[in-house]
C-alpha cells in the first residue's frame, strides 16, 4: 500500500461569483476534515460576505492582490506574502482589484460550509 498520494483531480468546488476553488486535500477530496488545501483564483472585483470561521485559515498569494479585513481592520497582501487568521476571527475576503489574485489556502481543521459561518449579505 503507498504511503502518498498524487492529486491530479482535485475537486472544483461549485460557485457563482466567479471564483474558482480546486480543493487539493480535504473533506470532498479524500474525506480528511483535519486540513484542507485548495488552489484558488479569484476574479478582479470579486467578494464574499463576511465569516467567522470556526478553523485556523493560511493564504499564500502566487500572484496578484487580496485584499483582508479582520475585524475591521483592511491588509492587502500581495505576491510572495501570506498570513494566518486565527479560527473565530470575523473576517472578509476580496479582491477589489483590476488584476486576478492567485492563491493558496489551508485550513485547519478543514474547511466545512458548516463551520465556515458566513453572514447574510
Amino acid at each position: 500500500m503507498k504511503k502518498y498520494i498524487i492529486q491530479t483531480a482535485p475537486f472544483i468546488v461549485p460557485t457563482t461569483d466567479g471564483k474558482i476553488i480546486a480543493e487539493h486535500f480535504g473533506n470532498a477530496t479524500i474525506g480528511n476534515s483535519q486540513i484542507s488545501i485548495a488552489h484558488m483564483i479569484a476574479p478582479a472585483g470579486w467578494s464574499e460576505p463576511y465569516q467567522t470561521p470556526e478553523f485556523d485559515e493560511y493564504t499564500f498569494i502566487i500572484s496578484g492582490r487580496k485584499q483582508f479585513i479582520i475585524e475591521d481592520e483592511s491588509i492587502v497582501l500581495e505576491a510572495g506574502q501570506s498570513i494566518r487568521i486565527e479560527k473565530n476571527t470575523r473576517v472578509q475576503y476580496s479582491n477589489p482589484f483590476t488584476e486576478p489574485c492567485t492563491y493558496l489556502a489551508i485550513c485547519l481543521p478543514a474547511f466545512s460550509v458548516e463551520s465556515v459561518n458566513r453572514e447574510a449579505q
